[in-house]
């Protein structure tokens, strides 16, 4: 068994942030990530822009230097990287935590899975959950929402050249793809259970969303409830009256939720309507004393109400948690 002072589970923006903290009170603590740095980054589309300014993006007191005034992807890509090799944070990545769980004598044992299927089981005084959201995908619950042609991450368009795609959601994911399909000259149909534009959809791009539909040349269908998807076709109600339309590919751009496995089978309690788990907001500790959480694992169902701009300064109030609660242990 191997033994550690702090493991963080996650190496995203936050968990980076709370591994920076936790560094400057003079622990090294252990992040285990089962893809790669920032991985929910890395998934987002290609050439896609962040609403946030590079400063409200920034960790660990490193400048974002870019060359516009909200930065790129792949920017961001660089600048986390860059983060974690001058702070010198120790991660393993490609290893995915497998179960977390309290033992008798108040440490937590964290059992992982490594590259090439190696066991790893570890033994630490404190666990901090930063695992995020994005690896959770919302699903449509309907017949055919399982299909190889459906999909709940958008890349890059090219692929879809000339091809029949159905985008299913209504804010500003699903705006985005299509007007990344729209250019690559794909034929997209939208389907929001909304009765109109949500207003979530960021003011610089709907207007552009807008001209489309007006034009017709993306067509957009509100109100509508998918009832099931085949290979070619999405069936939809609207007004009590089952249409279709045909589908080569779908996007269901619906958003995305936390996975709770971890922190339930350690026994944290999650609220059912919420999807929050019972955690002290000042501290970030939930109610299995030495387990935390950070990042948007705090928010709940509510995905948007913790950004990486807010999200990043939870290490620090985790830190000082872990401070505070040493200093009782000493005396």
């Amino acid at each position: 068994m191997i033994q550690e002072k702090i493991v963080i589970v996650g190496a995203g923006p936050c968990g980076l942030a709370t591994a920076i903290a936790c560094k400057e009170k003079g622990w090294d603590p252990l992040v285990i990530e089962k893809g790669n740095i920032v991985s929910s980054l890395y998934r987002y589309p290609t050439h896609q822009t962040f609403f946030s300014t590079a400063d409200k993006l920034e960790i660990g007191d490193v400048p974002f230097i870019t060359v516009d005034r909200k930065p790129r992807r792949n920017e961001a890509l660089a600048y986390y990287r860059e983060v974690v090799d001058r702070k010198q944070l120790r991660i393993h990545t490609y290893e995915a935590v497998d179960h977390v769980q309290k033992t008798a004598d108040g440490t937590f044992t964290v059992e992982a899975t490594a590259k090439g299927d190696e066991r790893k089981v570890y033994r630490a005084s404190y666990v901090i959950m930063a695992t995020g959201y994005y690896d959770q995908p919302n699903t449509l619950g309907c017949e055919g929402d399982h299909l190889p042609h459906v999909y709940h991450y958008f890349k890059e368009a090219h692929p879809f050249h000339r091809q029949n795609v159905v985008v299913i959601g209504g804010r500003n994911s699903a705006v985005d793809a299509t007007l990344a399909l729209e250019k690559a000259g794909a034929n997209v149909t939208v389907m929001y259970r909304g009765e109109t534009y949500s207003s979530s959809i960021k003011p610089w791009i709907l207007p552009e969303f807008e001209s489309l539909v007006r034009k017709g040349i993306v067509r957009m269908v509100f109100d509508a409830e998918i009832t099931r998807i085949t290979p070619h076709k999405v069936y939809f109600m609207k007004n009590g009256q089952e249409s279709n339309v045909d589908a080569d590919f779908v996007f269901a751009m619906i958003g995305y939720h936390p996975d709770h496995r971890f922190l339930a089978s350690a026994g944290v309690g999650i609220d059912e309507e919420t999807g929050r788990p019972m955690y002290d907001p000042e501290s970030f500790e939930t109610e299995v004393s030495g387990l935390y959480i950070a990042g948007v694992l705090a928010a709940g169902n509510n995905a948007n109400e913790i950004l990486i701009e807010t999200g990043r300064y939870h290490g620090y109030r985790i830190a000082d948690s872990i401070l505070s609660a040493e200093k009782v242990r000493q005396t």
